[in-house]
């Protein structure tokens, strides 16, 4: 098992200052990263970035249409930076409402994902806690009808595992259901039951209410590459947050 940190925990800093940013997340202990919520920039500009921190972007989160519009250029950008996995950070707003939208959705991430494996890149979905609801008069979730509806080896499973608890499931529920699926996931921690004013309250890990040993247990057995840490909102200073965050995986992963 291998740990990044997910950018967007830290996109307000970097859309100040990209390069100090990059240094300090460096500094607090990765090496790797996954690429979303940063400044919009060239690849080769993204990558020259990353070099200069001594960070390797490993994953990023992208916009379906944006591929669906230009499949080439897109492929092109994300090699330059030197991702192997992508995802779009959630279900396309126009197919969220009808269990028929949903499908259609589904049919589109299937077929974006079919040509990504051909290219050589892994292609998930990142889920957050809508996703655990059912359409009217189903049983299933729409996470799961989701992966029910697209081939396993053309949309993994990029589980967040606060929004999951958030959605009132229990994380290591879904990993050990799409164990083999789960190439790379979200650690992230919460206060599953304080909602402050602009939704939950993300914490750093270990300080939130999931039940991390079960979760780590689960995500063991469900044969995850890659976890990377991701952190919405801090309530005092982020950076001490990732921080200790880093230090908390230790346990789990050293080194």
């Amino acid at each position: 098992m291998n740990i990044a940190l997910q950018l967007f925990t830290v996109r307000d800093a970097a859309r100040l200052h990209l390069a100090n940013t990059l240094s300090r997340v460096r500094d607090a202990g990765f090496a790797y990263v996954q690429w979303s919520g940063m400044p919009e920039m060239p690849g080769d500009a993204i990558r020259e970035a990353l070099d200069a921190a001594q960070l390797t972007a490993i994953a990023g989160h992208v916009d379906v249409a944006a591929f669906e519009a230009d499949y080439g250029a897109m492929v092109r950008h994300w090699r330059t930076i030197g991702v192997e996995h992508l995802a779009p950070g959630g279900m396309m707003p126009e197919c969220r409402e009808r269990y028929a939208d949903w499908l259609q959705g589904a049919a589109r991430l299937d077929a974006l994902g079919a040509r990504l494996a051909g290219d050589g890149i892994t292609w998930s979905y990142h889920n957050h806690d809508f996703e655990l609801s059912c359409f009217p008069n189903m049983w299933e979730t729409k996470l799961d009808v989701l992966y029910q509806y697209t081939s396993f080896l053309h949309v993994k499973a990029e589980l967040d595992v606060a929004w999951l608890a958030l959605g009132d499931v229990a994380p290591e529920t879904y990993l050990r259901r799409y164990a083999g699926r789960c190439p790379i996931i979200h650690l992230k921690d919460a206060l599953l039951n304080d909602r402050g004013e602009t939704g939950p309250v993300f914490t750093a890990l270990g300080d939130g209410d999931l039940r991390w040993d079960a979760v780590m247990e689960a995500v063991n057995h469900a044969g995850v590459e890659w976890c990377v840490y991701e952190q919405d909102t801090a309530r005092g200073d982020i950076w001490d947050d990732i921080r200790r965050s880093r230090a908390f995986l230790e346990q789990y992963a050293p080194g």
